[in-house]
């Protein structure tokens, strides 16, 4: 319960936390640049950019296809 507090008091700002969402929807990030992120992260924001960054990635796609069958 004392790391989950402790986690979500992180301090990495939300640009940051869509930053490393959009790197990991890439699929491409250096080792260090994971470390860093998982010592600075709050979950809680990864989390909501997560959810977001699918959603609008989701969106994108269905309009993408309708825009070719039509």
């Amino acid at each position: 319960m004392q790391d989950l507090k402790e986690a979500s008091r992180r301090k990495a700002s939300f640009g940051a936390t869509i930053k490393a969402v959009l790197w990991s929807f890439f699929g491409v990030r250096k080792k260090s640049g994971y470390e860093q992120d998982a010592a600075q992260l709050n979950p809680v924001h990864v989390i909501i950019a997560g959810i977001i960054a699918a959603a609008i990635f989701v969106i994108t796609l269905i309009l993408i296809v309708k825009s070719v069958v039509a």
